[in-house]
């Protein structure tokens, strides 16, 4: 028994679980390009109608959703010499920066006589990016399956995916800024400083990646018949999310809070917030999001604390009532605020009532749920090891796919709902920091920036109510497995394996 306790429990080397997730942070810095960036070249440099350009982030958003359960698919039919996760790691990046050059500076030497030709390059050259994106993002969620499965150590990815993510974002962000300040964001100038940097920093983070996973990314540690071949089929994915409940409601956590956070974070909304309402966007909006960053800070190493005690479930759900909580706060403040009062104006240079419970309110609140905003990637690697638990089948991609095509088709709403929001007050505009208040902002404020989050958060709860992952659960699951695992090794049927060993009730019996 003791053995097979042991067994149970892979554990990752702290330079492993560091370098890992920077896969997220490469894959970031051409998310933030293609989000930010890539409607101004086809505007700007290219020519292409404005229409087209924006339109176009949505669409390929949706196709690159779509992807997913192909490439996860092709993940969990894949074990060769560089193992399951390296291939497609190692070859998105490549696709990704071939794409990058095409997309970028071969369509310029098309003849505007052929803009007809532009705008096809254009397309094709950005999916063919989006297929790179896709083969290099997924092994994210899926490769920490065969990390770490140890319950003190997969909260941990998520400060070190935070860091990641940061690092990969944020550089180029700033670059970005301070160039695009020099030269404008719609300038050849921009894009033939900022992409050969994105292309060479992404390669360099994925490199630390590839080194993260190199050692954990063999048969040893793919699930419980090791070495075989899962031979998966589309139909895998209905049948996942109809037997796998703790996936299903770990989507609509993770769904509805990423949609929420999408709309609430919204630059219109800010403008519509701490411009037309406050009258102040430059000397608040920046500021109170950086007591929000600081905020987060306590409440990360205690959520990943709560999540090595207690289970990533239970810190999931402590946090969320945390921000739930807040939120009423904020929810109360805004409905009290009243056009031209000074009492009910928020203003950091004359600190009043109203401007200090908004900050604690709002600050606390932001604070806890963003240090479980990327709760639910290691969470899938649970979903995962409990389907191998469930099912037999080490079907990692599918898994990690089948979440990321859920946050993907959200994330991609919402800019559609700011937009019907505000339509619905009769702008035809979406707001910036010249929009001046007009009747009915409150109340769209209100929703967008208040109740659609707290919704997000009622159905989050709801879900890990439902949710049945707890961290005794997973280590039942982690023990269970190895024992399946063991016999499947010494010669047992994977399925007489399955049916041997279902409880730890199991185990103290062969004991």
């Amino acid at each position: 028994m003791n053995e097979i306790k042991a067994a149970s429990v892979n554990r990752a080397k702290l330079y492993q679980l560091v370098l890992f997730p920077f896969n997220n942070g490469a894959t970031n810095v051409y998310y933030i390009l293609t989000m930010n960036y890539i409607a101004y070249h086809a505007n700007g440099v290219l020519g292409l109608a404005l229409m087209f350009a924006t339109t176009m982030v949505t669409v390929m958003r949706v196709f690159d959703a779509f992807t997913d359960p192909i490439i996860g698919m092709l993940i969990d039919k894949t074990s060769g010499k560089l193992g399951k996760f390296r291939p497609y790691i190692i070859l998105g990046n490549g696709i990704m920066a071939v794409s990058a050059v095409i997309l970028y500076f071969g369509t310029r030497m098309i003849p505007e006589d052929m803009m007809w030709l532009r705008y096809t390059g254009f397309v094709l050259m950005y999916m063919l990016y989006v297929i790179g994106y896709t083969f290099q993002t997924a092994c994210t969620r899926s490769g920490q399956t065969v990390l770490t499965n140890d319950p003190k150590q997969r909260p941990l990815f998520t400060i070190f995916n935070t860091v990641a993510s940061l690092v990969g974002m944020g550089l180029i962000q700033i670059v970005a800024t301070v160039v695009g300040g020099k030269v404008g964001y719609g300038s050849e100038a921009f894009f033939n400083f900022v992409i050969p940097l994105a292309i060479i920093l992404s390669a360099v983070l994925t490199l630390l990646a590839v080194i993260g996973i190199w050692e954990k990314d063999r048969p040893e540690y793919f699930g419980i018949a090791g070495e075989k071949k899962e031979k998966v089929k589309l139909k895998e994915y209905a049948d996942i999310l109809v037997k796998n409940k703790e996936l299903r409601m770990l989507m609509l956590a993770g769904g509805s809070t990423k949609l929420a956070f999408s709309i609430a974070t919204n630059a219109s909304v800010a403008c519509m917030l701490y411009a037309s309402m406050m009258g102040n966007y430059s000397g608040l909006y920046l500021p109170i999001y950086i007591i929000c960053y600081a905020a987060s800070v306590p409440f990360f190493l205690l959520s990943v604390r709560t999540a090595q005690k207690k289970g990533q479930k239970a810190a999931l759900a402590q946090y969320t009532r945390v921000a739930l909580i807040c939120y009423v706060g904020v929810l109360a403040l805004l409905l009290f605020w009243k056009e031209g009062s000074v009492l009910t104006t928020l203003s950091l240079s004359h600190l009043n009532l109203y401007t200090i419970l908004f900050i604690l309110c709002y600050a606390v609140g932001y604070g806890a749920y963003y240090s479980t905003a990327d709760m639910p990637i290691p969470m899938v690697a649970d979903c995962s090891d409990y389907e191998t638990y469930r099912s037999g089948k080490y079907v990692p991609g599918i898994m990690g796919t089948l979440f990321s095509l859920v946050d993907k088709l959200v994330s991609s709403l919402g800019s559609t709902v700011v937009g019907i929001a505000v339509m619905a007050i009769g702008i035809q505009k979406l707001p910036d920091t010249n929009t001046p208040y007009m009747e009915g902002m409150k109340w769209v404020v209100i929703v967008l920036f208040c109740i659609i989050p707290m919704i997000a958060w009622i159905l989050t709860l709801y879900a890990m109510h439902r949710y049945s992952l707890s961290g005794d659960r997973m280590r039942e699951i982690q023990e269970v497995n190895a024992a399946r695992k063991q016999a499947v090794s010494e010669g047992m049927d994977i399925e007489e394996a399955m049916e041997k060993w279902k409880t730890l009730k199991d185990l103290e019996e062969k004991k």
